[in-house]
């Protein structure tokens, strides 16, 4: 069985895939499928490492974006996604899969458009909770649509959606409290937070945790996400401002936490700090711990601000809006938060029941149903 995987090359959209690529492979051993050719089209790789993991080939397309504001870059881009358009029609003609799974996004266009113009069944899966303009075009013609919010559900036809939450990857889950304290080097019984900036980091969060660094590591311990392209920076700074300090050592600072690592960080942390996408909320929602949540206040379609909110409704976490954002109201609310122990009690209730750890296993499954269907 073959099968294409799509979506933009960004950490919302890379990591669910991978969470169902190994739904997939794990299925496939059940079910007794000898091959299963796994195909990830996208503009970047994101984790080639990865990739190479979970034995998935990668292809690179290139396509352009249509933005909801003036830009000369609309123009250009129109024959960016012509030229993209007869890229996916050559190379969904030489692979020919049995099923296409779409994630969204502007190069899922044209992949998704040749499928249907061969006539290969596709799936989609929406993350967030405003439907981006590709998976509600491809809406008109897929098979299957998965939702990750319950609010979303309305946007689709009926009869062929399913609320199944957002696919999770099963190696995040778990984790182990001694191996989280020697492999972070932390002290125990010093209560821990983990900041989230998202796969590309966030430089506002970074500067707020900067300013506290001082007085947040007297009382808690830190492991920080700082995102690759910020990370020598924070780090350089965090250095001089806790040079002289005694705690230093509570600020751990990573560029990027792998599977292994974020696993045992959240094993670790009683509280949560992040942006709003839909991926890192439902990982913080499987994880059952207690969250601040700071949306992205440029997201496309002011997305993280809705998934956040929904979110909040649901009891699982606290909003401050980027434009609010200051270190004195961070610093009261990490410490009204951990000193409340109903608080945390309802907040954790509240993350178990709203997340969907079975999301990946139920859209593989449907995945699957349908390429053996095509195949026979």
């Amino acid at each position: 069985m073959k099968i294409v995987l799509t979506g933009g090359g960004s950490g919302g959209h890379f990591t669910p895939i991978i969470a169902i690529a190994q739904s997939l492979r794990r299925i496939a051993d059940e079910e007794k499928i000898i091959t299963l050719d796994l195909i990830y089209i996208a503009d970047q790789p994101f984790n080639e490492e990865q990739l190479r993991d979970e034995d998935i080939r990668f292809i690179h397309l290139t396509s352009g974006k249509w933005r909801g504001y003036f830009s000369l870059k609309n123009i250009t881009d129109i024959f960016k996604t012509f030229w993209a358009l007869l890229q996916a029609l050559l190379i969904l003609y030489k692979e020919f899969p049995d099923v296409v799974f779409g994630k969204g996004g502007s190069i899922s266009f044209p992949v998704l458009f040749a499928a249907r113009f061969y006539g290969i069944p596709i799936i989609i899966h929406e993350s967030d909770s405003t439907p981006g303009r590709v998976n509600a075009w491809a809406a008109k013609f897929a098979e299957r649509i998965a939702v990750a919010f319950p609010e979303t559900v309305q946007s689709f036809p009926a009869e062929k959606t399913a609320y199944t939450g957002n696919p999770v990857r099963s190696r995040i889950l778990g984790g182990n409290e001694e191996e989280a304290l020697a492999l972070f080097s932390l002290e125990p019984h010093i209560p821990t937070i983990l900041v989230l900036g998202g796969s590309q980091g966030a430089q506002p969060l970074n500067d707020i945790f900067l300013q506290i660094a001082l007085r947040i590591t007297e009382t808690h311990q830190i492991i920080h996400q700082t995102g690759k392209d910020n990370y020598n920076d924070v780090l350089k700074q965090a250095s001089v401002i806790l040079e002289k300090s005694p705690h230093r050592g509570r600020y751990r600072i990573f560029s990027f936490l792998n599977e292994d690592r974020l696993r045992n960080a959240a094993r670790i942390s009683r509280l949560v700090i992040s942006r709003a996408g839909a991926n890192t909320i439902f990982e913080i929602a499987a994880w059952g711990i207690p969250s601040i949540l700071v949306p992205l206040p440029h997201a496309a379609s002011n997305h993280q601000r809705h998934n956040a909110y929904i979110y909040a409704r649901a009891g699982a976490c606290e909003v401050i809006e980027e434009s609010n954002l200051t270190p004195t109201l961070l610093l009261n609310e990490i410490n009204k938060l951990l000193s409340d122990e109903t608080i945390q009690h309802t907040m954790k209730a509240a993350a178990q029941k709203f997340s969907r750890i079975d999301a990946a296993e139920k859209i593989a499954r449907e995945i699957i149903k349908i390429g053996l269907h095509e195949g026979s």
